[in-house]
């Protein structure tokens, strides 16, 4: 025996060929034998390589590694702190070890590093049990060594193992599996690569918590209240000058960069004045985005129409009184292009009349104030009139409650990923909030404001672009900020799969239905599958809009995709198998979804005016429908004398009336004003020559194919069928 005080100089090699170990667990101290070297001190989990060829003095069979002191104790002589907590018994019971009778042979000293480490695997892949006692609890209490969860990485199973990280991976290449240090693995390949080295695998099941409902609209103290920017849309008919007001308000140049000056998608802006400050949401003036300016009018707090002095309410105008009355949104006018010289100020007034709009100098109670975005005249009375009703409606948000807001737009940007513009609302969202964005998740990465300069935070009634969100939101979804990312992704997976659920159950009744009025008009209905991609969501909203709008019972254009971003081979791989057209709309393919198209026949058409897509789109929707045709009256002959000639038949002796009468062309004979007989011309004579045609003043011999009975008085009527487009 070996007393346990005896240092490492006074242990000589002869002797440690026939001891096992001596472990005092009453004097919580931590021993560990090792192979020509004496007793040392120390955690088993930092035991240094032993050189095969000094293994000689191991003998085979049961080994004590290591105890480690679960108590406070004094440092050992080798100045390495005892671990406490844990023992940690090794069986090792070695195939070649059974094999020898005595001690195993000395291996050659000069083998290189890796080959050691290969050999040390290999022992330790022999290792039959593995148990780890908790000396911190109940006696005898025993746990499994290896514990996997799902953040388990290579290197978490290595370190567990004690096993060198070279070798795990390796061997998970010999399975079939590459992984590096840093990537996880799953349960089934953790629990094999743990039966490779004789481990058993423990499970930690952390139960998944119930995602807590989005936070209810929380009583805010009215010592939080505090003044907010109101935020005012800016709304009227295409091109009455909605941008251009803004652009003189921010001093940029906007307009320019819309495509035929039409602005595409909303433009939110905050714009510092004398005054304070004023959010504003610019919304397109087209037809085809009423859903875009619905939505504008919901977020709002006031709207300005705007009114071109020359034009007068027009039909956009008059949509955009309706979304503001619903919205329940108090109107200010502006009455634009007063500096041209067609201008007049006072019909427009008296035709807002008519929609229930009375100027305040009428009697009514609706601000007009007649403006020049163009020169700046009348802005300035403009704003102090926005001032006035923000006023009035005493505008107030807690910058401290739970943050809220609105996503005004969303788009997928090449080198950042989804990104949406969000109005915040309530409270204020900082760089780094996990939150939920309608179907999607994520956490606030990176936030730009409205001329694109990084922000830390944005507060009530600030539109900020925020990057990190997991996929791209719908324009009108709600920001809620969670506590944490877990919570708000498992929230918006429910949300999602709510969303799937009710689009198949909706899918299938609106088939079901259409096969039925199909089979009941006893008529095919033509169909044009498209694929819709655009910049961002709001276009593909309304182009999807717009083109829905163009089916017709004759023709259904079904939109089978439309997502935010470029052409990929993904679109062309499914316009192939679909056999659809793609739209886009203010983007490109990349080159290789452009050359595939090209290999398969893909038709790509790129657009960033809509009504130009809108008319090319019908007439491809009119080109599916068959041709009709129409008969063109092209001559009229009067049968005076019939010839008959044999091997010939009988051929009418006939006088043009008027037109020309053709041969080959139809021909329809009447007698007595009744059709008689629709056949060919066969043949046409004059004299004795044949002829092609012959006009109106002339006299011609006829015979019509296959039919003889001709008389005199009979009216021959030649026409022609003309090929006739079909019409939606």
């Amino acid at each position: 025996k070996i007393d346990a005080d005896l240092g490492p100089a006074k242990a000589k090699p002869s002797q440690l060929g026939e001891v096992v170990g001596h472990v005092d667990l009453a004097a919580h101290r931590t021993i560990s034998t090792r192979a020509g070297g004496g007793i040392e001190y120390g955690d088993h989990a930092r035991r240094s390589r032993v050189p095969i060829s000094k293994r000689e003095g191991r003998r085979p069979g049961v080994h004590v590694v290591s105890v480690a002191d679960s108590g406070a104790g004094p440092l050992p002589a080798s100045g390495r702190p005892a671990t406490r907590g844990k023992k940690v018994v090794t069986s090792v019971v070695g195939k070649k070890e059974r094999r020898q009778t005595g001690r195993p042979q000395p291996q050659p000293v000069g083998r290189r590093r890796h080959k050691r480490r290969r050999k040390r695997s290999e022992v330790l892949a022999e290792v039959a049990r593995t148990e780890v006692i908790d000396l911190s609890g109940a006696e005898g209490e025993t746990t499994r060594t290896v514990a996997w969860d799902e953040e388990a990485t290579v290197g978490d199973l290595a370190k567990a193992m004690e096993v060198p990280v070279n070798d795990v991976i390796m061997k998970l290449m010999g399975m079939g599996v590459m992984a590096s240090v840093n990537q996880t693995v799953d349960r089934d390949t953790a629990a094999l690569l743990a039966a490779e080295y004789g481990c058993a695998l423990t499970v930690r099941v952390e139960e998944e918590p119930e995602p807590e409902p989005l936070p209810l609209e929380e009583e805010i103290p009215e010592e939080e209240l505090e003044p907010r920017p109101p935020v005012v849309t800016v709304m009227g008919h295409v091109d009455h000058g909605k941008t251009t007001l803004l652009d003189y308000l921010r001093h940029t140049h906007v307009t320019a960069g819309e495509a035929g000056g039409i602005t595409q998608h909303i433009g939110a802006y905050q714009v510092h004045l004398d005054h304070g400050a004023i959010t504003f949401l610019d919304t397109p003036g087209h037809e085809a985005f009423t859903a875009i300016r619905a939505r504008g009018a919901q977020v709002t707090d006031l709207v300005i129409l705007v009114v071109a002095a020359d034009d007068g309410v027009m039909p956009q105008t008059v949509e955009a009184i309706n979304h503001a009355k619903a919205a329940g949104v108090p109107i200010v006018v502006a009455v634009n292009k007063i500096d041209l010289p067609e201008a007049n100020p006072d019909r427009v007034k008296q035709e807002l009349t008519e929609h229930g709009l009375v100027a305040e100098e009428y009697g009514g109670d609706v601000p007009m104030v007649p403006i020049s975005a163009k020169t700046g005249d009348g802005v300035d009375e403009l704003l102090e009139m926005v001032f006035l009703q923000a006023e009035l409606l005493e505008l107030k948000a807690s910058p401290k409650a739970t943050c809220r807001g609105v996503v005004i737009e969303a788009k997928v940007d090449k080198g950042r990923g989804p990104v949406a513009t969000v109005l915040v609302q309530q409270g204020t969202l900082k760089k780094g909030d996990a939150c939920v964005v309608g179907q999607q998740y994520g956490r606030v990465r990176t936030m730009l404001d409205d001329r694109g300069k990084p922000v830390k935070s944005a507060g009530p009634a600030t539109p900020v672009e925020v990057v990190g969100l997991a996929g791209v939101p719908e324009p009108g979804d709600d920001l809620v900020v969670m506590k944490n990312e877990r919570e708000a992704r498992a929230l918006a997976e429910q949300r999602a799969e709510r969303k799937r659920q009710l689009d198949l159950s909706r899918v299938g009744r609106k088939s079901t239905l259409e096969e039925l009025l199909a089979a009941a008009e006893g008529q095919e209905t033509k169909v044009l599958p498209v694929i819709i991609k655009g910049d961002v969501q709001g276009s593909v909203e309304a182009v999807s809009d717009t083109l829905q709008r163009i089916s017709t019972e004759k023709v259904k254009l079904d939109v089978i995709h439309a997502a935010v971003g470029a052409v990929t081979e993904t679109d062309v791989d499914l316009a192939k198998a679909s056999g659809a057209i793609i739209i886009g709309f203010n983007v490109r393919p990349t080159p290789s979804a452009r050359k595939l198209a090209e290999q398969e026949h893909i038709d790509i058409r790129l657009h960033s005016i809509i009504y130009k897509l809108a008319e090319e789109i019908r007439e491809a929707m009119e080109g599916l429908l068959e041709a009709t045709y129409e008969e063109k009256v092209i001559g009229r002959a009067e049968v005076r004398e019939v010839f008959h000639i044999s091997k010939v038949g009988n051929i009418a002796g006939c006088y043009v009336l008027d037109g020309v009468v053709k041969r080959n062309a139809e021909a329809r004979l009447l007698r007595d004003d009744a059709v008689v007989h629709t056949g060919r011309i066969a043949s046409l004579r004059r004299f004795k020559e044949d002829a092609k045609e012959v006009a109106a003043g002339f006299e011609c011999g006829v015979g019509l194919a296959g039919y003889n009975d001709i008389k005199p008085g009979d009216i021959i009527e030649v026409f022609e069928l003309e090929e006739v487009a079909a019409k939606l």
